[in-house]
């Protein structure tokens, strides 16, 4: 989250010359936070201040946005102030010119865009999304935070933070193997190195509207910013990232094909201004993308507050908010959510909404509750208790907007399992082989005996099964058998079945075909 230590944005000084950050840059940034600047820094001086539609439109009283040109010490100054006073996100936007800062602070409208009308939000896929939320696991999602929060950090000039943008596109690139209709990109931004990962699920028939859900894959330490700094985000963002790479996994398991294209982006350089961010929306603004719907996964595995999942009113759209309120209540009816604000520019999902699309910002405490570690050291899988049981409500909420936004109509179900039968005899130490059964990535295979005498039973993946070469055996007294394999990718699987003594059998295997 872009929090607290604004300063960051010009930490990058010293990084060596190609990528050093600016003595000087412009931000915006809301009145609380501009006050505390006032405060730190008496000259400096907004340029320009404006009440934009968005912040109108969000807080009763009309929050204000300035544009300010600052130097290191001020931004040091200001974090400082801003977290000891105000226990907040710091809230600001970079700009890379007086001219482009000034531009921001006006309201860009929705007619701009390519086709303003809205979704239906309609909830109407429970039959398609509800089998893939239940695929969802919380141990996967906590090995993608292990293997992300494993860089020293990720700041957005640091070599780590290149290494960690390249590591999920590759990282996503592995789990889409296999569906030709799904692209795995990166977004170059000109003025620093790390770079933006993209997952391109493409629309079968409304492909030009487009589903955008995202989270940040930049980190930071508000101690430091070099190669060897401690900032391993296990929280922020790294979770929302994980949560999002899980949905990723299970619509390629499941063979999930949406209407409408979706978009799931990994921003670069979010804690710097919402730099990945604001690049690509305004990208897509320029190119007419017709973006239906935003969704931003910004900190999802820590559990602070009352509620389970809070929606920010602010710089967000109402609409929506309530349409991902009644999703939470349809596929997930446990959870309990609360609503809050977070000011000016918390997060990526700003730099949508000042772009017109309409945005929600789902949070996993409330801002005055947030998890005391983020931007230190200390943001460790270790210190969330080494599970990841609250990311994945977050998963499983995101699946439910992606399969409702991106279908919006019939969709396409996942392939449904196939059963298969076969039933014989066999004489004592005679043997019968079954097979290949080819299953689809992500499924599993279950093979079944039952009968007289004694059969047992020998299952293999991608090589013909033997009494001495299987990945699962069952050998009981009876023919009352039974064994399940996995398959990560799709693949072959064979069955043996040996005659321990004389037997009758009946063979059931149940898969989910390529």
């Amino acid at each position: 989250m872009a929090r607290r230590y604004i300063a960051a944005l010009l930490a990058g000084l010293g990084m060596g010359a190609a990528w050093a950050a600016p003595q000087h840059a412009w931000i915006s940034l809301g009145d609380a936070a501009y006050a505390e600047l006032k405060l730190a820094a008496p000259q400096a001086i907004a340029r320009e201040s404006r009440a934009t539609a968005q912040g109108a439109a969000a807080l009763a009283h009309g929050e204000r946005i300035h544009l300010v040109e600052v130097d290191e010490q001020q931004m040091l100054a200001l974090s400082a102030s801003v977290h000891r006073r105000l226990h907040r996100c710091g809230g600001f936007m970079y700009h890379p010119s007086e001219a482009a800062g000034l531009t921001a602070l006006m309201p860009a409208p929705r007619t701009a865009l390519a086709a303003p009308t809205r979704p239906s939000y309609v909830i109407a896929q429970q039959a398609v999304a509800a089998p893939m939320l239940s695929q969802m696991q919380a141990s996967n999602i906590g090995q993608t935070i292990v293997d992300m929060s494993a860089y020293a950090n990720r700041y957005y000039t640091t070599n780590n933070g290149v290494n960690a943008s390249d590591w999920l596109r590759q990282r996503w690139s592995t789990l889409a193997a296999g569906r030709p209709d799904i692209a795995v990109s990166q977004f170059t931004h000109g003025a620093f190195p790390q770079k933006s990962v993209i997952a391109t699920i493409n629309g079968s028939d409304n492909g030009s509207q487009v589903v955008v859900l995202g989270g940040h894959l930049d980190s930071i330490n508000q101690a430091g910013t070099s190669e060897t700094t401690g900032a391993p985000g296990a929280d922020d963002d790294a979770s929302g990232v994980a949560s999002l790479t899980e949905l990723l996994r299970v619509i390629v398991a499941s063979g999930y094909h949406p209407r409408r294209t979706i978009k799931l982006i990994g921003y670069a350089a979010e804690e710097v201004g919402l730099r990945g961010s604001q690049d690509i929306a305004q990208s897509f603004k320029r190119d007419g993308v017709n973006v239906v719907g935003v969704m931003q996964l910004d900190m999802t595995n820590y559990h602070g507050s009352q509620y389970d999942i809070y929606l920010y009113t602010d710089y967000t759209d109402s609409a929506q908010n309530d349409f991902v309120q009644r999703l939470i209540g349809s596929y997930l009816p446990t959870l309990k959510v609360g609503y809050d604000q977070c000011g000016y520019a918390c997060s990526d999902h700003a730099s949508w909404t000042a772009q017109g699309y309409w945005s929600s910002m789902p949070f996993e405490t409330t801002l005055d509750e947030d998890n005391p570690y983020i931007h230190t050291a200390n943001d460790t899988y270790a210190n969330s208790g080494n599970q990841a049981d609250n990311a994945l409500k977050f998963a499983r909420m995101a699946m439910a907007y992606a399969v409702e936004l991106g279908s919006e109509g019939p969709g396409t179900p996942p392939p449904a399992d196939r059963t298969e039968t076969a039933s014989g005899t066999l004489a004592k130490g005679q043997k019968v082989s079954y097979g290949p059964y080819h299953v689809a990535a992500g499924g599993s295979f279950a093979a079944t005996l039952s009968g007289s005498g004694d059969t047992d039973l020998y299952v293999r993946k991608g090589a013909a099964a033997s009494t001495s070469g299987y990945d699962c055996k069952s050998d009981g007294p009876t023919s009352a058998e039974s064994c399940t394999v996995s398959l990560s990718a799709n693949g072959d699987v064979y069955v043996l079945l040996n005659g321990y003594s004389a037997a009758s059998y009946t063979l059931t295997v149940r898969y989910r075909p390529q």
